[in-house]
């Protein structure tokens, strides 16, 4: 094969990039457009799907440009944030309305009518998720229901996630999504070749609107030739966690990977069987690939990152992202400070999507610096949530590895290792969402003949060790049950 390069696109959820790979791993060039985020009220999130596309395919188009022409890059690999749906017209592909986002609470209402009908068992059983409005389901309910130029657009009427829809913009009208993104939508069962008709009942949407669900890797479609020059094989496609998982090379039954982005969730390889939780975790399809699945048991925090973003863009008690482990390392310890980060309710294991954020055991001692230094402790408190809830479904984390834009900050990759007690390995190269897209397209095009073979496109990992006196860490857990268990109670 001549055409040496992969191609990723990593759709995000505040910003798009293109992302040069070389078949060895290596990142050869990026290019980055942030994306505006839209709430029109509390608890709402939307995204212009338009400008999206527009983005990416700009971004697309400068990297295609650096590298020489499409007959450069031999495929390209899809990453995507997850849940996020996006309805438009099948005969031009424009969108019919804002795309709701996956942190979107509006249909928290529905859901719980649902649980009190004692839905939940059901749909837990068959898909792995619990009735919450962060699944697509509901979100395409509600478009129905509530958006009267979705439902007039008839026969024409097209939903999916972000990544269906730039295949089908990248094809020119191909209507697919691969099943670690279908897994998401509370509307395919976990061992389902197609989408559930109960689960379709459940939320009244019709399939002839939806995708073909097809591979991970493979030959999920081709672009049209006027965009790039020519036309090139589009061979990759996961969820971003579940690309991240790859790009960590967590392939074997038991390795756990934690991104740390927008969100943070935390996925373990479970092999070819899905998960069962007893603890609201959820089971998850991590890829498919010739039409065999494996699983993975996931746990999910709405509020990471986005966290440092809100108190630097809204609070405005941060100068820039980088400064919280600035602040982080000028004081000895929290000052009793806890902060909650329910911004957009509280993920695994509690799945409260009506609780909200806390900032308490706050005194005139308190500076800026215990709040910034409370904000970084939460992530590793969520963590410590989750790992106890993966330990009672009889999954017990040995290491981790972590990747994701927060795990720049040496202190909060290091109070990670503290709290959660155990070794934490954080990748040379942070971008692995990207690079596990890169790794799915590089098998789909045949470059390599497995995801093991293609992990010799991971690069080396840095090591951090628990280094906390146990009385500290119990002290510490101990405040932040207090904090939290004050929230849940409201």
């Amino acid at each position: 094969m001549s055409a040496q390069h992969i191609l990723v696109i990593d759709e995000g959820t505040t910003s798009t990039r293109a992302m040069l790979f070389g078949v060895d791993g290596k990142l050869q060039g990026s290019q980055q457009e942030e994306l505006l985020q839209y709430y029109p009220a509390p608890g709402l999130v939307e995204h212009d799907a338009v400008e999206i596309w527009d983005k990416t395919l700009r971004c697309c188009q400068k990297m295609i440009e650096q590298v020489g022409g499409a007959d450069k890059i031999a495929a390209i690999g899809i990453a995507n944030q997850r849940e996020t749906v996006v309805a438009w017209d099948k005969r031009t592909g424009e969108p019919l309305c804002k795309a709701i986002v996956w942190q979107d609470r509006r249909t928290a209402k529905t859901c719980d009518r649902m649980k009190a009908e004692s839905l939940e068992p059901m749909v837990q059983a068959k898909t792995g998720l619990l009735l919450d409005p962060y699944f697509s389901g509901s979100k395409i309910g509600w478009m129905l229901e509530n958006w009267p130029e979705v439902r007039a657009a008839g026969d024409n009427l097209a939903f999916g996630t972000i990544e269906s829809y730039l295949i089908y913009r990248l094809t020119g009208g191909q209507h697919v999504t691969d099943a670690s993104n279908a897994s998401r939508t509370m509307l395919l069962a976990l061992d389902g070749n197609d989408w559930d008709d109960e689960l379709l009942s459940l939320f009244d949407i019709p399939k002839q609107a939806l995708p073909q669900i097809v591979d991970c890797a493979g030959e999920l479609g081709t672009t049209a030739a006027d965009l790039f020059g020519s036309s090139i094989a589009i061979a990759g496609s996961a969820g971003d966690q579940q690309a991240a998982t790859i790009g960590q090379g967590c392939l074997a039954v038991g390795q756990t990977k934690a991104t740390f982005g927008t969100g943070a969730f935390v996925l373990t390889n479970s092999g070819d069987t899905p998960p069962q939780s007893d603890n609201r975790l959820l089971s998850t399809i991590l890829y498919q690939y010739q039409g065999q699945r494996i699983y993975a048991l996931e746990g999910a925090i709405f509020v990471a990152g986005s966290l440092i973003q809100w108190l630097r863009d809204d609070i405005g008690l941060l100068k820039f992202a980088g400064e919280s482990e600035e602040l982080a390392r000028s004081v000895a310890d929290n000052g009793g400070v806890y902060l909650v980060p329910a911004l957009s309710g509280l993920g695994a294991p509690h799945w409260r999507a009506d609780a909200t954020a806390t900032i308490s055991g706050l005194s005139f001692a308190s500076k800026k610096a215990h709040i910034a230094r409370a904000a970084l402790e939460s992530t590793a408190y969520q963590c410590q949530d989750l790992k106890t809830a993966f330990s009672a479904d009889g999954v017990d984390w040995h290491r981790l590895r972590i990747d994701g834009g927060m795990v720049v900050n040496d202190w909060m990759v290091q109070d990670l290792a503290d709290i959660l007690d155990i070794t934490v390995e954080r990748p040379e190269f942070f971008e692995t969402t990207a690079l596990g897209a890169a790794m799915l397209a590089a098998v789909g095009c045949g470059i390599y003949p497995s995801l093991e073979a293609a992990s010799v496109m991971i690069s080396g990992l840095d090591v951090h060790q628990p280094d906390i006196d146990p009385e500290t860490r119990r002290l510490r857990l101990a405040g932040w049950k207090q904090a939290i268990d004050s929230v849940l109670a409201r």
